[in-house]
């Protein structure tokens, strides 16, 4: 699913209050360029001061609802500001233009604190101990994280990030109403950039206690979202989404396109 979109004239307002919220927009997109970098360090355990395997020690007990409370309070951060419930209220106190930037910076700046508080469980799950077979799984890992970077591109990756909404804002114009097509990627699953996210986090040559947790919950977290996600594309897209739904898989292209 994506969006295109048509310009239409915005009403008047204030130029600098316009391009304040610009601003705003663009700290908020540069702070989420800098929170998904880190993450893919993060995971990989690669080029970042604090990965998934380290930092501080902790008791098992202490590490497991720590890091539960963490993903736990970016999940209803990540869902709940994104409900349409949410949105109407809170764009009674923020122009509707930053709503969107808002919502990414939040998620960062959640992700971030994430990352900060992670308590490491090293413990081995397993491990690969052939090199060339390490490098093709850690390979993968990448070409998910290109999955998914990918996908926002195709879908309009300055729209999903809060920066199409700014631009327009200080240029005057309005967002139009969303148009449903499926580029490349989404005529083959529903939500590539989710499996994209899944492949990134599963595929590991070496998969420590907490890697495996971080996998399992984002994993579950992944089936909630989607499931509140096409609730709200039926309600914006009607039938046209629910024969996009019976004719294309969720995650995994297994069915044939008619």
């Amino acid at each position: 699913m994506t969006v295109t979109q048509a310009i239409r004239p915005a009403m008047p307002g204030n130029r600098g209050l316009r391009f304040t919220a610009f601003l705003f927009g663009g700290v908020a997109y540069l702070t989420f360029l800098f929170t998904i970098m880190y993450a893919i360090g993060f995971i990989s355990g690669f080029a970042v001061p604090k990965a998934i395997d380290t930092g501080a020690k902790s008791g098992a007990f202490e590490a497991i609802v720590v890091n539960l409370a963490l993903m736990s309070l970016f999940a209803i951060q990540h869902s709940g500001m994104a409900r349409k419930s949410f949105k109407h209220w809170w764009t009674q106190f923020i122009p509707q233009s930053v709503e969107r930037s808002t919502y990414v910076l939040c998620a960062s700046l959640t992700l971030l604190l994430l990352f900060w508080q992670w308590r490491p469980m090293p413990a081995v799950v397993w491990s690969v101990q052939e090199p060339d077979m390490a490098v093709v799984i850690a390979t993968l890992s990448f070409v998910g994280w290109v999955i998914v970077f990918t996908s926002t591109f195709l879908i309009n990756h300055f729209e999903l990030f809060g920066l199409h909404q700014v631009a327009n804002n200080l240029a005057g114009r309005e967002m139009p109403a969303p148009v449903f097509r499926t580029p490349f990627f989404y005529r083959f699953v529903r939500h590539p950039i989710y499996l994209g996210f899944i492949i990134a986090f599963w595929a590991a040559p070496a998969m420590s206690a907490g890697h495996l947790l971080f996998a399992v919950v984002t994993t579950a977290y992944i089936f909630i979202g989607i499931m509140l996600e096409e609730r709200d594309l039926v309600d914006m897209f009607g039938d046209e989404y629910r024969r996009y739904r019976e004719r294309v898989s969720m995650l995994f292209p297994w069915r044939k396109l008619t």
